[in-house]
């Protein structure tokens, strides 16, 4: 059996990586993969002579200089636990030679996302470009080679499936903050929590975000949100963040769905980019909620407060109060509230800025 212990080199110049396109071999795991060099350990090797050792066989260049920047620990179904060092290659002596595993090829670095990578290759990929120090990742995969989830230095990350135009999941799988760089299509939820009142109104649940929230800090948003995390289902997800955000253990049978909302915008928070591009599945929840009995999410959410469904809904039109809520989406609500209302055929997309 192969050693369980790897390394893969990412060689610099110029603003480019090389890159080895994997077409070689018949039964190769990373068959039709771009990937770094590297390989297993020999026995007795060290990280340093490993690399060494493989970057020499199959580049034919020697590093005269390289710095370890990270271990990623590969869990795969049914497949031994593989332990990965990872290493920029910063200089080099010799000639690039061919390589009987496949194709080398100097890409940019702003370019290789566009190469048929592994999933969680785009991860450390995108660290390194970060230049993030010395990290631990732990990558999950089943047997179809589907990527599920990822632990950063011990902290749980958030994998979200990436859609198509109709929001069905592609296959493909992408860390949270990258899918709000790229604007890529995502799934979430929104509840919206709304009670009745004795002279016909209507009031809306509204969540004030904290302020140290990624985006929107310090806004009014919707009652409930988040992400359907990758592998979930829209009304799991919208009771999961229920129970997280507010504290409301609900059952399915408490969701009423009003329809699907597709929503872009684009904004720069925190002097970052900031691309959200989203299809959630509505809901409402009208059983009765008292506010001072709420168990708030404080790293989610500042405060929570009641309001007129038509003050809100005039605020939100004239701006005159922080706010990051869709107002087609909003106006759903009321629509909902009619008693013809049928929700299977309601899909409202209101894209701004694309």
């Amino acid at each position: 059996m192969k050693s369980r212990l790897t390394t893969l080199c990412y060689i610099e110049k110029d603003g480019q990586y090389l890159m080895l396109h994997r077409i070689s071999k018949k039964n190769d795991v990373n068959k039709d993969k771009w990937i770094g060099v590297g390989g297993h350990f020999e026995e007795g090797e060290s990280p340093e002579d490993c690399l060494l050792r493989e970057v020499k066989e199959e580049t034919g260049l020697t590093l005269t200089s390289y710095s370890f920047r990270g271990i990623i620990t590969f869990s795969y179904e049914d497949y031994p636990t593989e332990y990965m060092c990872l290493y920029i290659g910063e200089e080099f002596e010799g000639t690039l030679r061919e390589c009987d595993e496949g194709t080398l090829e100097w890409v940019d670095k702003d370019k290789i996302q566009d190469l048929n990578l592994w999933d969680g290759d785009t991860l450390f990929l995108e660290m390194l470009r970060q230049e993030t120090p010395f990290f631990s990742l732990k990558l999950c995969y089943r047997k179809d080679g589907s990527w599920y989830r990822s632990v950063l230095n011990g902290k749980e990350m958030e994998l979200l499936d990436i859609c198509g135009e109709d929001g069905t999941p592609t296959g493909h799988v992408k860390e949270r903050s990258m899918v709000h760089r790229d604007g890529d299509l995502h799934r979430t939820v929104h509840i919206w929590v709304i009670r009745k009142r004795a002279d016909g109104g209507l009031d809306v649940l509204l969540q004030k975000r904290s302020e140290e929230k990624d985006a929107y800090p310090g806004c009014y948003d919707i009652s409930s949100a988040g992400h359907v995390h990758v592998g979930d289902e829209f009304e799991d997800s919208a009771l999961r963040e229920l129970k997280e955000e507010l504290g409301v253990i609900a059952e399915k049978r408490d969701l009423r769905f009003i329809g699907f909302h597709e929503g872009y915008v684009e904004n720069n928070f925190w002097g970052r980019p900031f691309k959200d591009w989203e299809i959630s599945a509505v809901y409402l929840y009208e059983k009765p909620v008292t506010k001072d009995r709420l168990v708030l999410e404080k790293s989610e959410v500042e405060q929570v407060v009641f309001m007129d469904y038509g003050k809100v809904l005039e605020g939100i039109k004239e701006g005159t109060f922080a706010n990051c809520i869709y107002p087609k989406e909003f106006q759903m609500i009321m629509e909902a509230m009619k008693p013809d209302f049928c929700a299977k055929d309601v899909w409202v997309k209101e894209l701004i800025g694309k």
